[in-house]
C-alpha cells in the first residue's frame, strides 16, 4: 500500500471515531429520567428538553378495549422519547387538525412532557399544565403543531399532554360493559384515560422537576368540557389544584338533559347489532378497529360522548356543582368572540334576527331583541354571530362559570379572546376571534403556522397570554409583573371580564342581562 493510500485509510479511520464519539456524546447528552415503568431518553433543544410518546397506560386492545385504563407495563433498558405516540383511532373530521404522529391505532395511550433544561437537572419543583385537546371528543392528537409545549415551558412550567380515546372507542356503553365492570358503569372511557395520565403524573413528574401537588389542568373545546367534568369527578379529586376552560363547559344549553348510561347503553346494543352485526361483546371486541371506527364514523345518526355513568359522573355535571361537590379550585375560564362565526347567515340579517327571534323564543321574542339588537343590518349581522356562539358553546361555559361561583370558594378569572385573525387562506376572510383560534396564543406557537402573515400585536397577546396562564399555574392567581389587572369574576366588582386583544382591558360583562335572559328561557 502506497503512502497516499496509506495516509486516506487513516483519514477514513479517523473520520468514523470522530463520527462514533461525536454520536456518543449525543447520546450522552440527551435528556434522560427515570419513571416507574422505566429509562426513558428524550431530546433537546439546550433550552427546554422533551420527552414524547412515553406510554402511560397498557394499550386498550383485544380484552382492554372498552375497559378503565390499566398501568403500562415496565419496559428494559433505556426507551427512546423523541417522536408522538399514534393518535387514538378518528375519522378525518376537521381539515385545520394536522398531526405529526404515525397515524391513528388504536394502540394510543402516550403522553409527553416538556420542560427547562435547568430546571429538570436541579431537580425544581416547577407548576405543571396538563394540556386537554378538542375536537369534540371524536379527533385531536397531542401531536399538533398549535399544542407543541416547547414555548409554553419557557415560562417555567411543565407541560403535560396526552391522548386519550375517542368517538365509539371512547364512550361506547353496552349492558355487558356495565356488568363486568362491577359497579355498573360504562362509557367514559376516554375520561378515565385522562384521569389515568393524572394519576401518572402525581406518579412520575417529580422526576422531571415538575411539583405533583401544583397540577393544572386546561383544555379547549372537548378539552374544556373535560375539565369541567374532572372538576366534577369524585374519581378525579386530588389530582389537580387549578384548572383553565377555553371555550366549553358540560352545562348544556336549551335545558338539554344528560344521556344516562342506561340510555347510552341502549344506544350501543342497538348499534353493535343493527350496524356491526354483533350480538355480544366477544363479538365486537374481536371486529378490527379500522370496521369499528368506519362504521361509526358512517353512522350519522348516533354520537358517542360522556354520560352519566354512576362511577366517574355520578350526577349530571351541572348537578354536581350545584351541591357544591366539585373540586373546588381557582378557575381561569372564557371563550372567543366570534364562536360561530362560519356558516351564520348574514344576507337579510335584519329578517333572519326577527325569524330567530320568533322561533326561538316565541312570545319572549321581544326581549331578544332587545339584548340581540338589529337596527340595521349590520348589527343585526353581529347579533346572529353573537347568539349562534351563546348557543354553540358560549352560554355553557358562562354556566360553568356561575356556578362555580355561586358554590366554591376559590376564585374565578373570566376572559374573552377578541383579537381579529389575520387574512388565512385557510379559513373563510373576516374569521375574527374563531373557535380554537386562541390554542397557538397559549402556546406560542404561532410561528408553526407560517403562512399566516402575523403581526407584532399577535406575538405580543400570545407572550401575555402565557405569562398569565402560567402565572396562574404557579399561584392560582394570572397576575403578575408586567401585566394589566385582571380582577376576580364576581358581583362586588361588577363581574369584570378581561378581553384578550391587541390592548388588554378589564371592564364590567356587558352581556350579562344576555345570559341571564337564556338561562331563565332555557331553564324552562
Amino acid at each position: 500500500m502506497g503512502k497516499l493510500e496509506s495516509s486516506l485509510v487513516l483519514a477514513a479511520m479517523l473520520g468514523t471515531a470522530l463520527l462514533a464519539a461525536a454520536v456518543m456524546r449525543a447520546a450522552d447528552s440527551a435528556p434522560k429520567v427515570k419513571v416507574d415503568t422505566g429509562k426513558l431518553e428524550g431530546k433537546s433543544d439546550g433550552t427546554i428538553n422533551a420527552f414524547l410518546g412515553i406510554p402511560y397506560a397498557a394499550p386498550p386492545v383485544a380484552e382492554l378495549r372498552w375497559k378503565p385504563p390499566v398501568r403500562a407495563a415496565r419496559w428494559k433498558g433505556v426507551r427512546k422519547a423523541t417522536e408522538f405516540g399514534s393518535r387514538c383511532m378518528q375519522g378525518a373530521i376537521y381539515s385545520d387538525m394536522i398531526f405529526r404522529d404515525p397515524g391513528i391505532n388504536e394502540n394510543c395511550l402516550y403522553l409527553n412532557v416538556w420542560v427547562p433544561a435547568t430546571s429538570m437537572r436541579a431537580k425544581s419543583k416547577l407548576p405543571v399544565m396538563v394540556w386537554i385537546y378538542g375536537g369534540g371528543f371524536a379527533a385531536g392528537a397531542t401531536s399538533e403543531p398549535r399544542q407543541d409545549g416547547t414555548n409554553l415551558a419557557k415560562q417555567g412550567v411543565v407541560v403535560v399532554s396526552m391522548n386519550y380515546r375517542l368517538g365509539i372507542f371512547g364512550f361506547f356503553a353496552h349492558p355487558e360493559l356495565a356488568k363486568e365492570s362491577g359497579r355498573n358503569s360504562a362509557g367514559n372511557y376516554g375520561l378515565l384515560d385522562q384521569v389515568a395520565a393524572l394519576e401518572w403524573v402525581k406518579r412520575n413528574i417529580a422526576a422531571f422537576g415538575g411539583d405533583p401537588g401544583n397540577v393544572t389542568i386546561f383544555g379547549e373545546s372537548a378539552g374544556s368540557f373535560s375539565v369541567s367534568d374532572l372538576m366534577a369527578s369524585p374519581v378525579a379529586k386530588g389530582l389537580f389544584q387549578r384548572a383553565i376552560g377555553e371555550s366549553g363547559g358540560a352545562f348544556s344549553s336549551q335545558g338539554l338533559p344528560w344521556r344516562t348510561m342506561e340510555q347510552s347503553a341502549e344506544t350501543g346494543a342497538m348499534f353493535g347489532e343493527q350496524v356491526l352485526d354483533a350480538k355480544t361483546l366477544a363479538d365486537l371486541r374481536a371486529i378490527p378497529a379500522q370496521k369499528v371506527l368506519d362504521a361509526a364514523v358512517n353512522d350519522k345518526k348516533v354520537r358517542f360522548a360522556p354520560n352519566v355513568d354512576g362511577y366517574f359522573l355520578p350526577k349530571p355535571v351541572p348537578v354536581i356543582f350545584a351541591a357544591g361537590t366539585q373540586s373546588d379550585v381557582p378557575l381561569l375560564v372564557g371563550w372567543n368572540k366570534d364562536e360561530e362565526n362560519f356558516g351564520v347567515r348574514r344576507e337579510n340579517a335584519q329578517s333572519a334576527l326577527k325569524e330567530t327571534a320568533q322561533k326561538e323564543f316565541g312570545d319572549k321574542a321581544d326581549e331578544f331583541l332587545r339584548l340581540y339588537p338589529g337596527a340595521t343590518d349590520e348589527q343585526a349581522a353581529r347579533s346572529m354571530v353573537d347568539f349562534a356562539g351563546d348557543r354553540f358553546i358560549a352560554f355553557s361555559t358562562w354556566k360553568w362559570m356561575e356556578s362555580q361561583t355561586k358554590t366554591g370558594k376559590a376564585p374565578v378569572y373570566r376572559y374573552r379572546f377578541d383579537i381579529q385573525h389575520p387574512a388565512d387562506p385557510k379559513r373563510p376572510p373576516n374569521a375574527g376571534a374563531y373557535h380554537s383560534a386562541e390554542i397557538e396564543y397559549v402556546f406560542g406557537a404561532l410561528d408553526s403556522e407560517d403562512w399566516i402573515s402575523w403581526r407584532p400585536e399577535h406575538h405580543r397577546l400570545s407572550e401575555q397570554m402565557r405569562k398569565y396562564w402560567s402565572n396562574f399555574a404557579r399561584t392560582g392567581d394570572p397576575n403578575g409583573p408586567g401585566l394589566p389587572k385582571w380582577p376576580v369574576y364576581n358581583a362586588a366588582d361588577g363581574w369584570q371580564v378581561m378581553h384578550l386583544d391587541a390592548e388588554l382591558q378589564a371592564e364590567n360583562d356587558r352581556h350579562r342581562d344576555r345570559y341571564l335572559f337564556l338561562n331563565s328561557t332555557w331553564a324552562k
